[in-house]
């Protein structure tokens, strides 16, 4: 009998497992070094650490970095372009941005190079006229070049397929007369969405990774099925969102920012049943560092991501800002002289100095350890320890001796400087959108995330923290916890009040029917459907777009002016009723509810009243060494009250809890932290 469901998640350092027990086990748990080389194999040695059977398993969740990993590193599969003639440069030509704000330099590479680029004979007008019918043998000679070319994926991107697509699907029938596999992308069937240069990036980046994606599942799927799994892998999305296995490498692109969306969907889940319905997340690994909103226990979900300079990938997926700073990432003096920390990251090989596997170069993690906030004794993957004298040693020759500062300085600098890296990826997701970070609750998690939180919290004024009850294996939790999901976008551009109405009704109809019958070909075991709208609008003559919730496809036109207008006014604090409004786009995601997996197991039950271990050691924080209790999570059950300075260890993480702050053990185990003095002291300066 199949009772269990697995969660995995891959980062850039650890692959985190967690399998729940469908009739209310204890969850097991794993974390296990990343394999780069083959992310299946950390996969299956996480699974083997468990001792669980596969033959066992329900259903296997999977969040991946393949995509993410791919198209940031440029290891992509070699791909070719088919587009209507005039406009092969479309993708390199852009938003006539620049690499660098200032100066007349930078250098940018298209993901298709511009002799990959072939153009046929077709052209639709902005109505979905045919203007110029489609040349079906320019498209079979645009194949064959490709294919003398060693092209693997081919990408046909027309314009104005998003109104009529006729021509790019007839042209992909003649393209599979010819092409030797099915790696042949639409751009009309990722982004059904008007503005030529994003749609053909994001159907770019969907063919440059298709199979790269598909041979990586494949692989790990046929391992599952040796060792037993029986059932269909579900992978899971960028949108937060999950997909089997079957279709997933159909829209490739969608498991871009899989890792960082089940993180999200993690948070929202624990912290809206802790009573905080507003939250900024922080997720810190070791490689990177992803922070988050959620609003009213709701994910925000954003159409607008750009990957890296020139890559906009314009399909749903949780609104999460990336930067360069995680456990592994690597301290160093720059030619300026100045103390930097990151982007480079040591990763999972050879990892910080502390782990043992070759590693030279101080790194965040060798840093806390220098300051006693980590046991040097009870670190993970640790292949050949070394001395807490040589990695102090590593700090003071490489960092501390250029810049006169003594150990301890040194190993302090680097946190600050980490430290207010992250404060500003926190503000960009606040501050920088109107919000004011003190009317959230931040919620940390990570395997380093709660190192760092409450320095954080009092950077920013943030009252409360949250830190969940297995926060190292968080974003595994969210694999478990995601619904199945697919977003579907059409353009419109069509002034509000001239919109035929019925038009609009129709699209998200045809919308929600198309999602309907995708789960029912996934076959995924769903309890009910939900149906989840949104419109993109604008003003006349205005280039932003904002989103507007719809409660239905029987919206009335009225109702939808007034849900922009508010909107707007939310946003900007101005009324412009002298000016049309413009509908853009219209969303629909369908959402698949899974059953429901209950994880109150995962909340340690410790001794009545236990408080720790009662031992101590010296920890650095901004006023000194301090003596400091250490607590094992385990020894804190629901109801325990304690105040800092204190380190709460356990296996996936350590939570550094600094002087003058207030921590309750809520009832799912959470660790809630009110954040003292100096959070105080932030507000009234600034009253």
């Amino acid at each position: 009998m199949r009772n269990h469901i697995i969660g995995v998640d891959v980062g850039g350092t650890f692959t985190d497992l967690i399998v729940a027990d469908t009739e209310g086990g204890e969850p097991r748990i794993a974390k296990v070094p990343s394999t780069p080389e083959n992310q299946a194999y950390g996969v299956l040695a996480a699974i083997a650490e468990t001792g669980v059977a596969l033959s066992d398993v329900k259903v296997v969740v999977h969040g991946t970095t393949t995509t993410t990993n791919a198209v940031l590193e440029r290891k992509l599969s070699k791909v070719g372009l088919i587009t209507t003639t005039g406009f092969r440069d479309v993708l390199e030509l852009g938003r006539r941005t620049r690499p660098n704000a200032y100066g007349l330099k930078g250098v940018f590479e298209p993901l298709i190079p511009r002799e990959l680029r072939i153009e046929v004979e077709e052209r639709m007008d902005a109505q979905g006229r045919v203007y110029r019918p489609l040349d079906e043998e320019g498209v079979r000679q645009a194949c064959r070049t490709l294919l003398d070319l060693d092209v693997e994926s081919l990408v046909i991107h027309f314009l104005h397929s998003y109104v009529n697509p006729s021509h790019e699907r007839r042209a992909a029938e003649v393209a599979a007369e010819l092409w030797p596999n099915d790696y042949i992308t639409m751009g009309h069937a990722i982004l059904s969405e008007y503005r030529e240069y994003e749609r053909g990036t994001t159907a770019a980046v969907n063919g440059s990774v298709q199979p790269i994606l598909r041979r990586y599942i494949d692989r790990l799927s046929e391992e599952l099925r040796e060792r037993g799994y029986a059932n269909d892998l579900l992978v899971m999305q960028g949108n937060g969102g999950t997909v089997s296995a079957r279709i997933v490498s159909d829209a490739a692109v969608n498991t871009v920012m899989s890792g960082p969306a089940s993180g999200v969907m993690a948070a929202a889940h624990t912290a809206g049943r802790a009573g905080f319905m507003d939250v900024v997340t922080y997720d810190m690994g070791g490689t990177s560092c992803d922070v988050g909103i959620i609003r009213d226990g709701i994910p925000q979900v954003s159409s607008e991501l750009e990957l890296a300079y020139a890559l906009p990938i314009h399909v749903p997926m949780v609104d999460v800002h990336t930067i360069g700073a995680g456990g592994g990432s690597i301290a160093r003096i720059d030619d300026a002289g100045m103390l930097q920390v990151g982007p480079e990251s040591a990763g999972a090989v050879p990892g910080p100095i502390c782990y043992g596997r070759g590693g030279e170069r101080p790194t965040i993690t060798d840093a806390n350890l220098a300051l006693g906030r980590l046991n040097p004794d009870a670190l993970l993957a640790v292949d050949s320890p070394v001395t807490l004298d040589h990695v102090r040693g590593a700090i003071s020759k490489d960092i501390g001796a250029p810049l006169g500062l003594n150990i301890d300085e040194a190993a302090s600098a680097i946190l600050q400087v980490a430290n207010n890296h992250m404060a500003g990826a926190l503000r960009m997701v606040t501050l920088a959108r109107g919000q004011d970070p003190r009317d959230f609750a931040l919620f940390a998690f990570g395997g380093a995330g709660p190192l760092h939180v409450v320095a954080l919290a009092r950077e920013l004024g943030i009252p409360k923290v949250i830190v969940p009850i297995r926060p190292g294996i968080t974003s595994a939790i969210g694999c478990v916890v995601a619904d199945v999901r697919h977003d579907y976008v059409n353009t419109v551009n069509a002034p509000l009040d001239v919109l035929d109405m019925d038009l609009f009704t129709s699209i998200l109809e045809a919308q929600m029917a198309e999602g309907r019958e995708t789960i029912e070909r996934e076959g995924i075991e769903v309890e009910d459907l939900r149906f989840v709208h949104d419109a993109d609008m604008q003003f006349v003559g205005q280039s932003h777009i904002l989103t507007v919730p719809v409660p239905s496809p029987n919206t009335t036109r009225d109702e939808l002016r007034k849900m922009f207008e508010e909107v707007y006014w939310d946003r900007f604090a101005v009324d412009l009723p002298e000016i049309k409004a413009v509908l853009v786009n219209l969303h629909t995601a369908v959402i698949g509810r899974r059953t429901s997996t209950e994880l109150a197991a995962l909340a340690t039950r410790g001794k009545d009243g236990g408080n720790g271990s009662g031992v101590k050691r010296y920890v650095w924080y901004r006023s000194g060494w301090q003596e400091t209790p250490v607590l094992h999570r385990e020894d804190l059950p629901p109801g325990t009250e304690f105040s800092g300075p204190a380190i709460v260890e356990q296996l996936d993480t350590t939570t550094v809890i600094e002087p003058e702050c207030d921590v309750r053990v809520d009832a799912a185990g959470n660790l809630v932290v009110t954040v003292g003095a100096l959070a105080g002291d932030w507000n009234e300066t600034r009253s």
